[in-house]
């Protein structure tokens, strides 16, 4: 991770916890995952998955850049700092910044790619955490809600 990737650094104590994320359309429920892996840990990291991890783990390209949505996880409260994730492999990321706590989205709790995080992190003395995923706001539903805006109506012309 190259120096001009991480934002707002705060001197690290305690137990560090490291919660990753597109946070693309910031939404309440980034807010809450942050605000609940801070409140479990001394020292927060949120990663900020890069563009090109997202297309090729998401196969789209997020809605706001990463330098933007950088600077808008940099500046929330429950954030110590703010790194941008470049690599597929979480354990690559433990190795650079050396976290205690890996917070999660339960939506991953009990699935094969669940299962595996967590026997490798235990290899390494991190431990996962879940949190509840929210359900009712993500960036998926969001998007879904603005292409429909854009669409073309059936008289031709979009909606926005």
């Amino acid at each position: 991770m190259s120096a001009d990737s991480r934002v707002g650094h705060r001197e690290r104590t305690g137990r560090v916890g490291y919660a990753a994320g597109a946070f693309d359309l910031f939404h309440v429920g980034h807010l809450n995952i942050l605000r609940q892996a801070r409140s479990a840990c001394d020292y927060l990291i949120a990663g900020v998955v890069s563009d090109d991890m997202l297309v090729l783990t998401k196969g789209a390209p997020p809605i706001v850049p990463l330098a933007e949505r950088l600077e808008i996880v940099s500046h929330i409260s429950f954030v110590d700092e703010a790194v941008a994730e470049t690599v597929p492999d979480k354990l690559d990321t433990w190795r650079e910044l050396r976290f205690d706590l890996f917070f999660k989205g339960d939506d991953w709790r009990g699935t094969p790619r669940g299962l595996l995080l967590e026997r490798e992190f235990a290899a390494v003395g991190v431990d996962v955490v879940y949190f509840p995923y929210t359900m009712h706001t993500s960036s998926t539903a969001l998007r879904r809600a603005l292409e429909a805006l854009s669409a073309p109506s059936r008289f031709g012309e979009t909606r926005a």
